[in-house]
């Protein structure tokens, strides 16, 4: 079982956003436009992109603060 058109431009999204990059993002919005992938579905992904991001900065400022505990 493979992801579909769909599912891989909505993968692309997540890593888009996680990786800070402009330009990605937009191609990949405009291709699940393309793949007939719906603005909520997009929205979803781009939600769900955030809550992992969220974690990883609330991480590295945890560290940041012990090690300035230190």
């Amino acid at each position: 079982m493979s992801l579909d058109n769909r599912e891989k431009e909505l993968v692309a999204i997540g890593a888009s956003i996680g990786g800070n990059c402009i330009p990605c993002l937009e191609w990949h919005y405009k291709k699940c436009i393309e793949a007939g992938v719906t603005k909520e579905e997009i929205q979803e992904a781009i939600n769900m992109a955030k809550m992992v991001k969220e974690v990883l900065i609330k991480k590295i400022n945890e560290v940041a603060e012990k090690l300035l505990g230190q």
